[in-house]
């Protein structure tokens, strides 16, 4: 599995694939505080997304991802 580099490109494949198949679609956020890594996993286990970082700014945009992502989800 590899990691995609940047955040606008994962979060936009990230809600296409969301988009695709809401039901089968799942994210999975893991935090290694020995290594400082964020990782998101999103997958509908045909396709999967990952995203990795070390900054802490991207958390932020880890929060803005969730609510847009939640957004989508109570608009249906």
């Amino acid at each position: 599995m590899t990691y995609i580099t940047n955040w606008e490109e994962f979060a936009k494949a990230a809600e296409r694939l969301y988009v695709a198949d809401p039901s089968k679609t799942r994210v999975v956020t893991k935090y290694s505080h020995s290594k400082g890594q964020l990782s998101i996993k999103v997958t509908d286990d045909k396709v999967c997304l990952q995203y990795r970082t070390e900054h802490a700014q991207d958390v932020k945009k880890l929060e803005k991802f969730n609510n847009q992502l939640m957004r989508i989800m109570v608009s249906k």
